[in-house]
């Protein structure tokens, strides 16, 4: 195996450098690199992008423009594995949730949601999270590990599959992406960056750059990075006005402080050439925590002059935490006041909590590395026994 070859192979830290090359998550650019190193001709790669993602085809034989010489090769050094779905739920709603199994044993979380011509899929980044913002089940489950760029794009892979979207070619079962699923993206950059490449590329999945989210809880110095590497549009986990409760609900804010990610993010629009998209501000309100009058006008005077547009998400709730869903009249008050304020805001609607793949319930199987869940499930456990006390 050449060195080339070798890098490749080794991309992905789940398997060792003798194992074939997974040709799944490789970006065009890295796929003609792949093929160069082999001593083939660079186009090899859009063949292969095309078989893979407009075709899914996963059998070198079937692609019927590649000589049998060069497909014998490609048999013995690569392969095109996607993840493999161990459960599929669906909602009443048409929304579905499918439990994904990936290398190592972990289990992660992809939902599809249809709302009228656009359906939206939101993936997941990481085997768990690194990160624990109280509100959200998967933080509770601690974190195992970052998902290779194939298990990423995997996940757009089996989607579509599912929906049998390679077979009609013209029937476009994917309108959007949210990187809004397990895991905290940024800290998962190279292969998220890569997944998200093949999203967006004509010969991938020739997704609008408007229509590919990665959504933040604000690692600043790779949100940096990304506006040097990508156009994707943006999202953040803001959830509170100011920072002393932020930094009860998003412990990373500790780190990196909201005027420090507000910072970024109109660094990240600086570098676009697409002066004319705004940042998203995801808000989960929280009964009695962040969803009072006073919050809304504070995050008024905080996001004056920030261009952006607002989604309020009512807190889905789940076991493990004592959070409490606000009620319906307190998120229309809520709304109103930045309404009244001249800013666009959204209620997100509950879509497939029936099966538990509302936004901050999606949960998979971690083996976890922080022994962070443990540690959740003895102070829940104490904290139900001295309630009932």
């Amino acid at each position: 195996m050449s060195d080339a070859v070798a890098q490749y192979a080794t991309n992905d830290s789940s398997k060792a450098p003798e194992e074939k090359v997974n040709l799944l998550g490789l970006s065009r650019e890295k796929m003609a690199d792949f093929f160069v190193s082999i001593g083939e001709k660079p186009f090899r790669s859009q063949q292969v992008l095309k078989w893979i993602h407009h075709n899914g085809v996963e059998d070198f034989d079937q692609m019927t423009n590649i000589g049998k010489k060069l497909r014998e090769e490609l048999k013995q050094k690569a392969e095109i594995r996607p993840p493999e779905i161990v459960s599929q739920h669906d909602s009443a709603d048409g929304t579905r949730k499918w439990a994904i199994r990936v290398g190592g044993g972990g289990l992660v979380e992809t939902v599809y949601i249809p709302d009228g011509g656009r359906a939206t899929l939101c993936v997941s980044s990481q085997v768990g999270c690194s990160l624990d913002c109280s509100f959200c089940s998967t933080g509770k489950q601690g974190f195992q590990r970052d998902l290779t760029a194939a298990e990423i794009i995997g996940q757009v892979f089996l989607a579509v599959k599912s929906f049998d979207g390679f077979v009609d070619s013209q029937k476009r079962i994917i309108t959007n992406v949210v990187m809004m699923g397990m895991g905290e993206p940024l800290l998962n950059f190279d292969n998220v960056v890569d997944a998200m490449s093949l999203m967006l590329d004509d010969f991938g999945y020739g997704i609008s750059k408007r229509r590919v989210t990665l959504s933040t809880s604000g690692v600043v110095p790779a949100l940096d990075r990304l506006g040097d590497v990508s156009e994707v549009s943006l999202a953040i986990s803001l959830h509170a006005p100011n920072d002393e409760l932020r930094n009860q609900l998003v412990p990373i804010n500790k780190r990196y402080p909201i005027a420090e990610l507000l910072a970024a993010c109109n660094r990240y629009w600086d570098k676009q050439s697409d002066t004319h998209r705004v940042t998203t501000v995801e808000y989960t309100l929280i009964a009695g925590v962040n969803d009072q009058p006073e919050h809304a006008r504070e995050l008024v005077e905080l996001l004056k002059g920030f261009p952006c547009k607002i989604n309020l998400i009512p807190f889905n709730p789940f076991s493990l935490s004592d959070y409490q869903r606000p009620s319906k009249k307190a998120v229309q008050r809520f709304w109103q006041i930045l309404s009244d304020a001249n800013f666009i805001t959204t209620i997100r609607s509950t879509r497939g909590d029936d099966i538990d793949a509302a936004c901050g319930q999606l949960v998979g199987q971690v083996e976890d590395r922080t022994k962070r869940s443990e540690r959740h499930r003895a102070n829940y456990t104490e904290s139900q026994v001295i309630n009932v006390r």
